[in-house]
């Protein structure tokens, strides 16, 4: 069977924008001569919708914007696969189930219920969708297709040493005599899941001898972001179909001769964490309804990075960097922003808040008089920063973009109301010793077109440092970065202990307890920050829920 898979960029909650654009890819696909048209998991509805379901009105339109699928597509000679949110059959009192129906000739001939519903790292669906007790397989043209949602094929008991579910959906599925299987997904992607998804459907295959046509989702929604990347494999588990990773794509494969489009991006791990970046925010700023960003640019690697993905994002005429140089400011911190906005060509002013932060003092020295300068006076600095910009996005209606990086925020060495000020956190989820890295390929793009990369050399050299007392270091109270990333990798994505952090990395016991000390007790900073895209295993924000009362310790 001839079989195109639509990978679109869908907007939750956005009904007539997602028809229309199932629609284009539909008539696009039509003209290929393929039988069936596979779209994303909840594609019409847009992924993940969360409490949206609950509303009568959004599921009484998702139904009407079906119907209006089925119509304009009744005199297509293919097939529509086409992911949604439907109304329960029965009177639980959950009221919806995650679907698919099969549109043909103007009407549905067959609609399927998801079965496994996960609720682990950042999907709650069992609170939202009732489970399909059974499911069964669907002929078209002749073939037998098993049609699976996302996780219902994630459950291979040979591939996984523990299975989360008690039931194999696709085991039963191609029991029934399944010819094919089209799987459609909105799994979100990070570091490493694209070669997960792989293996897992190469043990599939192989398994049951059958090809696999797998769609999924492309965008970012909130803190999510997904990559498309869809495929096609052969019954033999080679990949005989690509699509291209973090862009709408339309490919065909046709699982009979195992031939197929390759659009594959050919990323490696660090680009396509870099692609996964620019996605998230141009999706964040664009579907919230923003057209332009702004940020504080301090002479940092940080910001810098967050600039360019900004650039990449939405368009350097929609970029605007803020110096706000203070008592303790060096005067490469300025020399350098400069130096970066002007290659990137972004708009750069300087709003010095020296002033601001004198008249504060004076302001508060008769309550402060008997007590010496500390972390207040620094704090202040930033807090004023973290003023300035939001009223100049307050006036210029522009989203704050915060430069925050995962090591600082794991560990508390950021300022609430301060830095962490903004709309969105682009690299909250990127350890320092990543920002390096990154911030060489957003270079690195720029130098493929003959052009010099947008940060200085001097940003990438200078030792980090928040400047908001004299000669400060990052390194006056942090370990350095390789040694502080090491054991946050391993304490929140991976959940080792003390002991087993230290044994692993040869490092002093005192001083990894420091660490997850200061991680712990920094809980409520990072859940009043601005959320942040998701690239890791474990990100902060809507995948990892600890209490902020809590006295538990290692």
């Amino acid at each position: 069977m001839r079989i195109a898979l639509a990978q679109i960029n869908t907007t939750v909650g956005d009904l007539d924008g997602n028809v229309s654009k199932i629609l284009e890819y539909a008539r696009r696909a039509e003209q290929t001569g393929v039988e069936l048209v596979a779209f994303p998991e909840l594609a019409l509805t847009g992924y993940p919708p969360r409490d949206l379901v609950e509303k009568h009105a959004f599921l009484d339109r998702t139904a009407e914007a079906l119907g209006q699928l089925s119509r304009e597509t009744a005199s297509m000679k293919a097939a529509l696969i086409i992911g949604y949110v439907a109304r329960t059959a029965t009177d639980a009192a959950i009221k919806s189930q995650n679907a698919a129906a099969v549109i043909h000739g103007g009407k549905i001939i067959f609609d399927q219920r998801k079965m496994l519903l996960p609720t682990y790292d950042v999907f709650d669906e069992l609170r939202y969708f009732q489970p399909a007790d059974k499911q069964s397989i669907f002929t078209l043209n002749g073939t037998r297709i098993a049609l699976a949602i996302c996780e219902d094929f994630w459950n291979d008991k040979q591939f996984w040493e523990r299975q989360r579910y008690s039931r194999d959906p696709i085991e039963e599925l191609v029991q029934q005599g399944a010819d094919l299987i089209v799987s459609i997904n909105a799994s979100p992607w990070n570091v490493g899941k694209r070669a997960q998804r792989h293996s897992i459907f190469e043990s599939f295959t192989r398994r049951f001898k059958l090809p696999v046509a797998y769609v999924h989702m492309v965008g970012g929604n909130d803190q999510l972001v997904f990559d498309g990347s869809s495929f096609g494999m052969t019954a033999e588990g080679v990949l005989a179909a690509r699509a291209k990773s973090f862009e709408e794509d339309l490919i065909v494969f046709d699982s009979v001769t195992g031939c197929g489009d390759n659009h594959d991006s050919g990323l490696t791990v660090d680009e396509a964490a870099y692609e996964a970046l620019v996605l998230g925010t141009r999706d964040y700023v664009r579907k919230c309804g923003f057209r332009s960003v702004l940020l504080g640019l301090s002479g940092g690697i940080d910001s810098a990075l967050v600039a360019a993905v900004a650039v990449d994002a939405v368009g350097k005429e929609n970029v605007m960097g803020v110096g706000m140089p203070g008592p303790y400011s060096s005067e490469h911190s300025l020399t350098d922003a400069y130096c970066l906005a002007k290659r990137l060509g972004i708009r750069f002013e300087v709003i010095p808040i020296k002033a601001g932060y004198e008249a504060m003092i004076d302001t508060l020295q008769p309550l402060f008089s008997s007590y010496s300068p500390d972390t207040t006076e620094e704090n202040l600095q930033s807090r004023l920063r973290g003023v300035t910009l939001m009223a100049l996005s307050n006036k210029f209606g522009s989203l704050v973009l915060t430069t925050g990086n995962k090591s600082e925020i794991a560990v508390g060495y950021c300022t609430l109301y301060g830095d962490m000020c903004g709309g969105l956190a682009v690299i909250s989820d990127v350890p320092k010793t990543m920002v390096y890295r990154l911030s060489r390929i957003a270079n690195a793009r720029y130098e493929r077109r003959g052009l010099t990369g947008p940060i200085p050399e001097n940003t990438f050299t200078k030792p980090p440092s928040a400047e908001l007392r004299p000669d400060q270091k990052d390194t006056d109270s942090l370990p350095p970065y390789e040694v502080l990333d090491a054991v946050l990798t391993a304490y929140i994505e991976k959940y080792q202990s003390a002991v087993d952090i230290a044994s692993e990395e040869n490092l002093p016991l005192d001083l990894v307890r420091d660490i997850i000390r200061m991680v712990d007790r920094n809980e409520y900073k990072r859940q009043q920050a601005a959320p942040g895209l998701r690239i890791s295993q474990k990100a902060f924000g809507v995948g990892r829920r600890f209490p902020i009362a809590n006295r538990f310790t290692e």
